[in-house]
């Protein structure tokens, strides 16, 4: 079984869609996919398609639910190999004690996927393997399409899954521009990372890195109006002020900008940690 939820829901079976296209069944499908191979209980299903109110026949509709994926997964299994042994749907989504549990079998899983690629990245940067790391992270991003189940309807277990998802995502955005920058990339990032500072008005790493990005390809005022751009918008947003370490790297880029000289800019950078090691120029 292949699924796919880092974007539109897609789930198949030899390559046949057992995705609901009816909105309950498939928010069902999509919360038994994202824990393929684990047991999802009864109570997380009920909550997650009717919140802290379910009606009183909830586990007898979720029981309708389940056989209409069921349904889907039957007419799949009929593509088996014929020399495969033979499956019945109740065996790929199995009832178990108390709960749910689909069965992924051999297939493959974008989160699972995502998860292991950015795993990879992560401990290539910790060795200071840079090229591994951007490489990695590239490819765990890559199998993005779009936002996390994008298409189906999220009670608070999936909306809670899909902000999670996110977070991921941002992190290993961060960590792979984090790389990008080591390496030397700085002008090739400028135009993305245009685009992600206005997205994320408030994410001081990413405009510390458009500063860094900026800094590094000569642009040292355009770098100190992000900076201004960035207070003004954490001081009237959420009444903060920017933290110590972006304003250390604010306060250095002043300077350099004051004597037009690299060595001041260059300690600030080094003090923003991994981005301040990608040699001036």
């Amino acid at each position: 079984m292949d699924i796919d939820a880092l974007g539109a829901l897609d789930v198949r079976e030899n390559g046949v869609s057992i995705t609901p296209t009816a909105p309950k069944p498939r928010q069902v499908l999509a919360l038994l996919a994202l824990h393929a191979d684990q047991v999802v209980p009864v109570s997380v299903l009920v909550e997650e398609l009717w919140g802290s109110t379910p009606p009183r026949s909830a586990r007898t509709t979720l029981q309708t639910y389940v056989l209409q994926v069921r349904d889907l997964i039957g007419v799949a299994l009929l593509r088996d190999a014929a020399d495969r042994p033979a499956r019945t749907s109740k065996e790929v989504l199995v009832t178990a004690p108390g709960g749910y549990m689909l069965v992924s079998g051999e297939g493959r899983s974008d989160v699972r996927e995502f998860d292991r690629l950015a795993g990879l990245g992560y401990r290539a940067m910790d060795a200071d393997d840079y090229p591994r790391a951007a490489e990695s992270l590239r490819q765990a991003l890559e199998l993005w399409t779009g936002a996390p189940f994008s298409g189906v309807q999220t009670g608070e277990q999936l909306g809670m899954e899909v902000k999670r998802l996110e977070e991921s995502r941002l992190c290993a955005l961060d960590q792979r521009i984090d790389a990008d920058l080591r390496l030397g990339r700085h002008r090739e990032l400028l135009a993305e990372l245009t685009v992600l500072v206005s997205r994320y008005r408030t994410h001081e790493s990413l405009h510390a890195q458009f500063m860094i990005a900026l800094y590094r390809s000569g642009r040292r005022g355009e770098a100190l109006g992000i900076y201004r751009r960035l207070r003004d918008t954490l001081v009237q947003e959420l009444g903060l002020e920017p933290s110590a370490r972006i304003a250390r790297l604010h306060k250095s880029l002043l300077v350099a900008s004051a004597d037009d000289g690299r060595a001041s800019a260059d300690g600030a950078v080094l003090s923003m940690g991994g981005a301040g090691a990608v040699p001036a120029g």
